[in-house]
């Protein structure tokens, strides 16, 4: 019959059996087993047409190869065939194939399954929305033209890549990497950028410095990460960044992690570490200037900064050693969430604290950014005002008012008010308030007969109500409790 090329119509089951003339093509003599169930001897026949040229055909026969072994719960051999198809065509579903009963039980069935099908789960969900604020607070703080222009590019490209690291995060734990896999480390590039960023801009807002070209040598260790990723990873297809992944799961990796893992995390931890270092000195060595509102927030800032590096080194340790779960892989996470949360926060409600000192220069006050106010004369017109409150007493006249500071300095009240703003960080009241509470603490500490009252109206106070108010603004105590405690000590 084979002679003839007449058909084997008996089959099995309700599968035909391949005619004659297929005898000598024996993949579909493979397939017929494979219908009928006897695994056994489809798989040789399967393994014999491997080496085909036709893609299609590979990936037909790399499907039934790792199907017939599961059916025949020969797991180790079923997910290596798996693996082999996917880095020619990668469709994770194929592992809910219902012939995948025998081995879903196996625990390297378990990993693979769970770590290349689409998931979602508490964490991510947070981090997914997480990274949404952060991208949202980059934009805020790149259009709000009251914060320092280097400032606020400074923080806001640092809330950036916390960002799109948690993004990163996100995308990897929900597995869908392999769906987009040009999301393949896509913050690795920002790794050396998060401490060099934060101390530029505590330099420039606590120094009152501008920033320098060579402050440009800085973000050297970043250009040549970058570089060193485009050759590695970024400048590859898809298929590769697939190909690459799957490999590392294959060796029992993270596959979402850099192939130089260690490396990375040793040189991160270091640089975060160094800078850490950095921006502890210049908060150390410049406490004056900055309003308690404006300190306080930076120390909150560099305590978040400080622990994220503690327990990064934590993290480091974990995931090189295979833990990509429980507290410590969760907590620089959570540590970097905080930071954009936290910066989220003060740019909606305090954005004034970005600043530092150059909250208090033309910067923060876009009415100054024109005005003719040369630094030569801005120090001269500064002088002439300290004379006029320290020797000529001005603040004593009950109606004094910016006009008439403006015609004693021979200026305009728009650089009178910018003057007072720029060098004592105060409003003109309260410029005037600051000469004439200390005038009346000093004539209180003096034995002279003088009532409160008369006290308030020698410093330029119309009434008791107004001096009160002032007077306790500034020692927290009013004129009386004040004079108690003078004659108590």
């Amino acid at each position: 019959m084979f002679a003839y090329g007449l058909t084997l119509n008996s089959g099995y089951g309700g599968f035909p059996a391949p005619t004659a003339e297929t005898f000598k093509d024996s993949l579909d003599w493979a397939d017929y087993y494979f219908n009928i169930h006897r695994f056994k001897e489809a798989v040789p026949l399967y393994k014999k047409n491997l080496d085909v040229t036709d893609k299609e055909q590979k990936i037909h026969i790399l499907k039934k190869l790792a199907l017939s072994q599961a059916a025949l719960k020969k797991p180790e051999e079923s997910i290596g065939y798996i693996y082999d198809y996917f880095k020619i065509d990668f469709q994770p579903t194929f592992l809910l194939h219902e012939d995948f009963d025998h081995i879903r039980n196996n625990e390297d069935f378990i990993k693979l399954s769970g770590t290349v099908l689409p998931k979602f789960t508490g964490w991510s969900i947070f981090y997914f929305f997480v990274s949404l604020i952060g991208f949202y607070v980059t934009f805020i703080l790149l259009i709000n033209k009251k914060i320092d222009k280097q400032a606020r590019i400074l923080i806001a490209i640092f809330v950036f890549i916390h960002s799109l690291f948690i993004l990163n995060i996100c995308i990897n734990q929900t597995n869908y990497v392999f769906e987009f896999p040009h999301t393949y480390l896509m913050s690795t590039w920002s790794s050396f950028l998060y401490g060099p960023l934060l101390f530029l801009y505590f330099k420039r807002v606590s120094k009152s410095t501008n920033l320098k070209k060579n402050d440009l040598w800085h973000f050297l260790p970043t250009l040549v990460l970058t570089v060193y990723l485009i050759f590695t990873v970024y400048g590859f297809s898809g298929s590769e960044k697939v190909n690459q992944m799957l490999q590392r799961l294959q060796e029992g990796l993270n596959p979402g992690d850099s192939t130089k893992l260690l490396l990375m995390v040793v040189l991160k931890a270091t640089s975060l570490g160094v800078y850490a270092f950095f921006v502890h000195l210049i908060l150390a060595n410049n406490k004056m200037g900055l309003s308690k509102k404006t300190r306080t927030w930076q120390k909150n800032i560099y305590f978040i900064h400080v622990s994220y590096v503690m327990v990064y080194i934590i993290y480091g340790i974990y995931i090189n050693i295979g833990v990509n779960s429980g507290v410590f892989y969760h907590a620089p996470i959570v540590l970097m969430s905080t930071m954009v949360l936290y910066v989220g926060y003060a740019a909606n409600v305090q954005p004034d604290v970005f600043s530092g000192l150059y909250a208090y220069t033309n910067r923060l006050f876009p009415k100054y950014v024109k005005s003719g106010l040369t630094d030569s004369l801005s120090q001269e017109l500064k002088k002439n005002l300290t004379d006029l409150f320290l020797k000529d007493k001005l603040y004593r006249k009950n109606d004094i008012n910016l006009d008439m500071v403006a015609e004693k300095l021979d200026t305009t009240r728009h650089n009178a008010s910018q003057l007072i703003n720029e060098h004592f960080n105060m409003s003109f009241r309260e410029f005037v308030n600051s000469y004439r509470i200390q005038e009346a603490k000093e004539l209180l500490e003096k034995e002279n007969e003088l009532n409160i009252i008369d006290i308030a109206y020698e410093v330029g106070y119309n009434n008791k109500v107004s001096f009160n108010k002032a007077f306790k603004k500034d020692t927290h105590l009013t004129p009386s409790e004040y004079l108690n405690h003078l004659k108590q000590g």
